[in-house]
């Protein structure tokens, strides 16, 4: 696996500085010395995906809620769209009132949390929850060190990009990112891809470009992206519209409107499990690829009770045992999907074992896998940059909902 260095450790030193200012803005507790006690009763969780984390987690959560009823007595589940979420919990400190106590989000909520201030930081607790170092190697390590306190991975990928499409449609696919280009010409609204900022397999393909185009600083989207984005103003001719999200692209996929789109490895698997799309839909990578590193986070906010604290942190805790990250390969969501070391297929549960011998296309992604480098994503502030840079300059007025 090659994943690339990461920035200088001044770089690294100024974003914990700025980090550590935020964190005093925000209900600091009493407790914040020790670690958080649990109450003599049992408390309620509210969770909230914005990264369609529970696909792979909603089983973790039932098991703890079988065996700790002293502990938690109902998890309350919501989903909201991933750009809304630091905001959201932003207001609930600022009234004093935070009603979300566990965050299932990707990188890019992460960033954004990490912009404003909302997370609390979890490194204070490793002794409990377990030790970044200890959990994680390659590319999943490379990506905690990114979120650093304000999460901890519970779920990985090495992601893709790659091309996913309705081989009765696309009887030649393209190979190469001109390949691509050239097809949208000849076809054009047939292909698109989700808006980056909420979607995975969007922002994986639009990180991975700088690298397949040798751009001048991959790492760097505002000063280093020049082919990057000339070649997403190119394309953005031929595309009709943006989806918010990943579902919207696999349902037009499926429906007909749309013959050719940007997927990962489990938006390929998972859609075809549910029968969101033909089992038969086909994919391909690219030429040469690169791939982008994709993780899946459990944050927690700043200012809960020292109770619902303490429950969060067991919670955290137990989906990051061995047994529970088995259980994230799940039906193939995030496929692999568990992001701690050392865990394997054969250590999952023999359903979703069954799941990905029909559905996995084990025989492609594996070779695959093994002989494509793997880049970690962009750090959270250049992320940030890539967002806004992607809504401003290429599709943000081509957004629907």
């Amino acid at each position: 696996m090659n994943i690339p260095g990461h920035p200088a450790l001044s770089r690294r030193a100024l974003l914990r500085t700025t980090l550590g200012a935020a964190a005093t803005a925000v209900l600091p507790a009493a407790w914040a010395q020790g670690l958080p006690k649990f109450g003599s009763s049992p408390v309620p969780l509210g969770v909230i995906d914005v990264a369609g984390n529970l696909a792979l987690t909603q089983k973790v959560f039932d098991a703890y809620a079988a065996a700790n009823k002293e502990r938690v007595s109902r998890f309350t589940f919501t989903r909201s769209p991933a750009p809304e979420l630091a905001g959201k919990i932003r207001a609930m400190q600022a009234a004093n009132r935070v009603e979300l106590h566990m965050v299932l989000t990707g990188l890019d909520g992460i960033a954004a949390g990490i912009e404003q201030g909302v997370w609390q930081d979890l490194s204070p607790y490793y002794a409990q929850i377990g030790n970044p170092a200890d959990l994680y190697d390659g590319g999943a390590a490379a990506i905690q060190k990114q979120a650093g306190g304000n999460g901890m991975l519970i779920a990985y990928s090495p992601q893709g990009p790659i091309l996913e499409f309705a081989p009765s449609r696309v009887a030649k696919p393209p190979k190469t990112l001109d390949d691509l280009l050239a097809w949208t010409k000849a076809n054009p609204n047939k292909f698109f891809y989700a808006r980056p900022a909420n979607s995975g397999p969007g922002r994986t393909f639009v990180m991975a470009l700088p690298y397949m185009l040798d751009d001048k600083d991959p790492l760097d989207p505002v000063k280093g992206w020049d082919k990057t984005w000339a070649y997403l103003k190119e394309l953005n001719r031929n595309v009709e519209y943006y989806p918010s999200g990943t579902t919207p692209t696999m349902r037009e996929l499926a429906q007909g409107s749309r013959d050719l789109i940007i997927s990962t490895m489990g938006w390929d698997i998972y859609p075809r499990v549910q029968g969101i799309v033909p089992k038969d839909t086909a994919v391909t990578a690219f030429d040469k690829p690169t791939f982008v590193a994709d993780g899946q986070f459990v944050a927690i906010p700043k200012g809960l009770p020292e109770d619902r604290l303490a429950a969060a942190l067991d919670v955290l805790k137990y989906m990051l045992q061995p047994p529970q990250q088995a259980m994230v390969y799940a039906d193939g969501y995030l496929y692999p999907g568990p992001a701690r070391k050392g865990i394997t297929l054969a250590q999952a549960p023999a359903e979703s074992q069954k799941v990905l011998n029909e559905f996995g296309r084990l025989s492609y992604y594996e070779p695959l896998l093994a002989s494509t480098p793997v880049k970690a994503p962009l750090e959270p502030k250049p992320l940030i940059a890539m967002f806004r840079a992607w809504d401003e300059q290429i599709g943000g007025q081509k957004v629907k909902t």
